[in-house]
């Protein structure tokens, strides 16, 4: 009987998902991808890394379709024009995801992986959030930025966020009901977050 195992991760910006992610998947001895997805995406595909990171979640995102506003000559291609859609792309990456997680056990953070493996019988789906300041404080550090320009930042990549996540998954982005477990990392602390959550993987998959 096949004993492998998946995690996804949602987060909110400045959470520090990604690091508890790389963290957990380190200790758990399991694949992490995050980014890396648009590099295995782009090679299985044929199709350049540039459109899988226009269509990232934290980009423009438009629900109506279209080349995720490509400019110049990618655009002015009419395959290009026509095949390169947002849900093309959301597919192509999704099919990616669906293969890794057959190849064996491993842990995604963000695009909607949960959707994506909603079938799998062995999947653990977390939603990370934090406090307003703690998340404020971080990206105004990795990004170089005043705490205003911070918030803002943060507000604007919630709502692309959101609205990706809704629109592919049908589900509500962040909403405890979503997910199996929702937790605050501002609480713990990073570290004791991902030792938190790990905990629970153990648990729900008897590892």
């Amino acid at each position: 009987m096949k004993r492998d195992y998946v995690i996804t991760i949602g987060r909110q910006l400045g959470s520090g998902g990604r690091i508890i992610g790389e963290k957990l998947a380190s200790q758990l001895g399991i694949s992490f991808y995050d980014k890396e997805l648009i590099q295995i995406a782009s090679q299985e595909s044929g199709l350049g890394k540039e459109y899988f990171e226009q269509a990232d979640e934290k980009k423009s995102f438009s629900v109506f379709g279209g080349l995720f506003g490509l400019r110049g000559t990618m655009a002015d291609e009419p395959f290009l024009t026509y095949y390169l859609n947002n849900e093309t792309l959301f597919k192509i990456q999704s099919d990616v995801i669906r293969r890794l997680a057959e190849k064996g056990s491993c842990l995604f953070v963000g695009r909607c992986a949960d959707y994506v493996l909603s079938d799998n019988p062995r999947c653990l789906n977390v939603f990370i959030s934090a406090n307003m300041n703690d998340r404020v404080r971080r990206i105004a550090e990795l990004q170089k930025m005043t705490a205003e320009k911070a918030g803002d930042y943060i507000e604007k990549a919630d709502k692309k966020r959101s609205g990706y996540y809704n629109y592919f998954s049908n589900k509500e982005w962040g909403a405890a009901d979503t997910y199996h477990l929702c937790v605050n990392s501002s609480v713990l602390g990073i570290d004791e977050t991902v030792a938190f959550i790990r905990q629970f993987a153990e648990k729900r998959f008897s590892l």
